[in-house]
């Protein structure tokens, strides 16, 4: 589910392991997105910046465009920042989720954009970073923010939140179908000693399923660590306000590319640039008003997927999906 890929994780300075972080379907976006950015004084916005492997791109490619860049991990801008720093004043990196794109665009003063790119799930930062949390095939507190300066932790949901609103967030963030099962087992545990380590939830996971669950699907403990993961940081309703707000952002001409990681983003994104699409006038009119007519214009039929050649060098890409859409209109008064 992450983002950009290790190839050769270990030692190393920040200059030597610039190279190491593969964006993915990086070429792709970037064509997605050139027709809007080639343009002098584009503007693109990523709104997930991580360790910057697409917003070094595209202001490599693009070189009259800038870039406004977002992300709520001060660990990701720091070092992205170092990464970006030869582009000067074409990068401005800002401290904010995505959903706070309307506002960020206001105090930066540009109400219209050219681009937007949205690289969605966990980066390989967070992943590989063992304190953090994310990942349940190394032991480390169970914390799972993405800004760890605020909000609860996965460790105080565990904990706290009742069996039944346990069992929701597992069934819809995670499609998890041993749901019930695995959360009899967390509050039977908790009530022992709290949880604090990803260790003893990914052991507690695999006791509770049934030997036909755990051959499918890779690491039994993954659907769990995804539900957590969603719900410690807000994602799907963060993604829920933050796709229209981009999509109102766009400068007709302007371009959205949006990379998804789980059928639960990729459906919420595929509606919102689906209805943008849409003719929305009442049936049986002889000629469509403006008011109308789409907004947009698709520019994926479906969801495009990574080849099977990225997928063979960069294993993180595989559950990747990507969607993107051209403004075409103005909105209707």
């Amino acid at each position: 589910m992450g983002r950009e890929a290790h190839s050769n994780k270990g030692g190393g300075g920040r200059r030597e392991g610039q190279g190491r972080h593969v964006p993915v379907m990086l070429q792709r976006c970037l064509d997605m997105l050139a027709p809007a950015l080639e343009r002098p004084g584009a503007v693109v916005v990523d709104c997930t910046l991580g360790l910057g492997g697409h917003s070094d791109a595209l202001l490599t490619r693009f070189p009259e465009a800038r870039l406004i860049a977002l992300d709520r991990d001060k660990e990701a801008l720091r070092l992205s920042g170092e990464r970006l720093a030869p582009f000067g004043d074409r990068a401005t990196l800002v401290h904010a989720v995505y959903d706070e794109l309307p506002e960020v665009l206001d105090r930066l003063d540009t109400p219209r954009v050219q681009g937007v790119l949205f690289d969605l799930g966990v980066s390989s930062m967070q992943l590989d970073e063992a304190d953090r949390g994310f990942a349940y095939a190394q032991d480390a507190p169970l914390d799972m923010r993405m800004d760890q300066t605020t909000g609860i932790s996965a460790a105080e949901v565990l904990n706290t939140y009742p069996p039944g609103e346990l069992v929701r967030i597992l069934r819809a963030y995670g499609e998890e179908k041993q749901a019930k099962r695995i959360v009899s087992a967390i509050v039977r545990e908790r009530e022992k000693e709290p949880f604090s380590n990803s260790a003893r939830l990914v052991e507690l996971i695999r006791d509770s399923l049934p030997q036909a669950a755990k051959r499918t699907g890779g690491n039994p403990a993954k659907r769990t660590f995804q539900a957590l993961r969603i719900e410690v940081n807000g994602e799907l309703t963060v993604l829920e306000r933050a796709i229209p707000a981009a999509v109102k952002a766009l400068a007709v001409g302007g371009r959205i590319a949006v990379l998804s990681y789980h059928s639960l983003e990729d459906r919420l994104v595929k509606h919102v640039l689906a209805a943008g699409a849409a003719n929305t006038a009442p049936p049986g009119l002889p000629v469509v008003p403006e008011r109308y007519q789409p907004r947009l214009q698709l520019l994926t039929r479906g969801a495009e997927l990574p080849t099977e050649e990225e997928v063979a060098e960069n294993r993180r890409a595989a559950p990747a999906r990507l969607r993107g859409a051209q403004r075409i209109r103005e909105d209707a008064e």
